[in-house]
Order: C-alpha cells, then structure tokens, then sequence
C-alpha cells in the first residue's frame, strides 16, 4: 500500500514538473520575443510592456534625465558663474605659459606664542613654511593631466632661547598627478592625487615619520570664494607615531576669501581620529603690503593638536605675527 501511495506521489510531482518546465519554456519564449521588439535595456527586463508602454516609459525616462540635466546645469551655473578672469582657455595657456618651477603652499615666517598665558622662552618661537613646485608636464597628458614634484619645510624655531635652537623641523616630499575642472568654458578648479611622505628627519626617540596617499580637490566658486579638501590614507612607518592618525587627522576642509587680491582669510578645520567632533583648527589674515606684490602680512592663530611632528600629542593654542608670500593665481593648504 505504501509502495503505491508513494508511486502515485512521484507521477503527481512528475506532473507539476512538467507543467512548470512547460510554463517556464512559454515565459522565456515570451520574453525572448519581447527582447526583439524593445530596444531599450531596461525595457528588456520589463516583458509585461507593450510596445505602446514601453515608448511611453522610455519618453519618461527621458524626461526625467532630461529633468536631472537641467537641474544639474542651474545648480552648476549658480556656483560657477561665468567670469572673464576664470575662462578655461586663458587659465590653461597662462598655465602652460608661466615657469614650471614656482611656489606651492604659503612661504612665511612668524613669530608668536601661547595664548591666555605669560609669554616666555618656552612657549613661544618663531615658526616658518618653505614650499615649491616642479611641474613635469604641462597640461598634455590624457585628459590633461599633469605630473608634478612638491616640496615643503616647516620649521620652529626657539629663537627666544640661548644659541636658537631649533625645536623641530618637518620635511614633506611629494609626488602627484593633477587635473584642471572646466565646465562650460570656465575653470573650476582642480583634482589632485599624490604620494606623500613626512617625517622629522630625526633618529631615536624623536623619530616621526608617516606616509600619505591623497586625494585634493580645490573649487574656485569665484574671484573671492575659494574651497579645499583633502582626505588620505595613512601609511603609518614610525615606531614612535602609531598613533599619529589620532591628533594629525585623516583630511581637512578649508574655505578662503580673496577681496580683490587686497586682503585674504582662511579657516582651515582638520577632522582628528575618532568618532566625536573633534578637530584643528587654523585661522589665519592676510593684508596685501602693495598693490602689485605677492607679500602680505600674515597672522595666524592655531588651537589643537599635531602643529609639529616631534610633539604631535601636545595641545596648542598660538597666535603669530609675519610675513608670507603667496602665489599668484592658486595656493594649496
């Protein structure tokens, strides 16, 4: 009896397989003449369609797309307006004009100390910033990349105290590949990727060294209006500075105001490790000395964490006085 039962339950599911084998046959057929008569491929995975449907679905499909361009070209033209200064053919042959060896970041010496305490010997110094560029390329690579070399020095100096010496010296050595942004004829900004090693240049104890892959983009909105990011990925080598991810940060953002080349400010705002809002944070004024000259006077204000290298765990809050140099067109943080 049970031999039977189970006879006449393996014929029932013979059945239903056949049947949804058969059904299955049928739906791919379908499907497959469907597949001809739809050009689209989104309408190919969508065999319910008519063809009358499916017109109906690609011109909404379109004028959606069509909705999102549009929106994008507003957004696009309300933060990048056109302006003569800023024509993309004019930035790139003054670019490819000007000498490949120039200044990169800031050039400054200051002289400041701690603030909301008695100045002394100890806390404060002089600090200053050396940085040039080698461009290797012009703007002929694909897409019209460029490669280029960079080189900076940051130096504190204790010249309040006996024989100045010098507290810590940072040596940043790099090697990148930029691209310039246009749209519509107008220069944007720029995109950068670079390799990136910075260390103390000390042995022993003192040593602090790390490497950095980083990814920059720079937008210049307009004349006045100028934003910068970086982020990167720490390559940590030093065996004193494990942690120097944690007071040095994984990127920053930084916005900066020109008033027609007279005066400039910026806020620079480093993200530390951790998942609080913590950060460093740099403000720093510009005054133009005269009218055709790239020398200002400068004054900065720090407060956080990672100012140097050798004392990156050490929490600062400095205000300093001096001079500094700047490019000409674009300066990066």
């Amino acid at each position: 009896m049970k031999i039977k039962i189970i006879k006449i339950m393996n014929k029932r599911y013979l059945l239903l397989f056949a049947l949804l084998v058969c059904c299955l046959s049928g739906t791919l057929a379908q499907t497959e003449a469907e597949a001809d008569s739809l050009r689209s491929g989104r309408e190919k995975s969508l065999p319910f369609l008519t063809q009358d449907s499916a017109l109906i679905y690609r011109k909404a499909h379109k004028d959606s797309l069509s909705v999102f361009k549009q929106k994008t070209h507003e957004l696009m033209g309300t933060l990048f307006k056109p302006d003569p200064q800023l024509r993309a053919d004019s930035v790139f042959k003054a670019f490819d004009d000007t000498p490949s060896f120039g200044i990169y970041k800031n050039n400054y010496i200051t002289v400041g100390t701690t603030l909301f305490k008695t100045p002394t010997a100890y806390n404060s110094d002089a600090k200053f910033q050396i940085s040039v560029m080698q461009r290797l390329t012009n703007s002929v690579l694909p897409f019209r990349t460029y490669l280029f070399l960079t080189y900076t020095q940051l130096a504190y100096w204790n010249i309040f105290r006996e024989s100045f010496p010098f507290g810590d010296i940072n040596f940043n050595p790099t090697l990148g590949i930029g691209r310039a942004l246009v749209y519509n004829n107008r220069f944007v900004g720029t995109l950068g990727l670079q390799l990136e090693h910075e260390s103390n240049g000390k042995d022993g104890p003192d040593s602090r060294s790390w490497n950095k892959v980083s990814f920059m983009a720079l937008l210049k909105f307009n004349r006045n209006w100028t934003f910068q990011t970086k982020a990167w990925i720490p390559i940590v080598d030093g065996n004193n500075n494990k942690d120097i991810v944690d007071y040095k940060g994984w990127g920053f953002m930084a916005v900066d105001f020109n008033h027609k080349s007279r005066y400039n400010i910026g806020l620079i705002v480093t993200k530390r490790g951790g998942s609080n809002l913590n950060a460093n944070v740099t403000l720093n004024c510009s005054f133009r000395i005269t009218p055709k000259s790239n020398q200002y006077l400068f004054l900065e204000y720090y407060n956080g964490y990672g100012e140097e290298m050798l004392n990156y765990k050490e929490f600062r809050q400095r205000i300093r006085l001096g001079f500094v140099i700047k490019p000409n067109f674009l300066f990066f943080y």
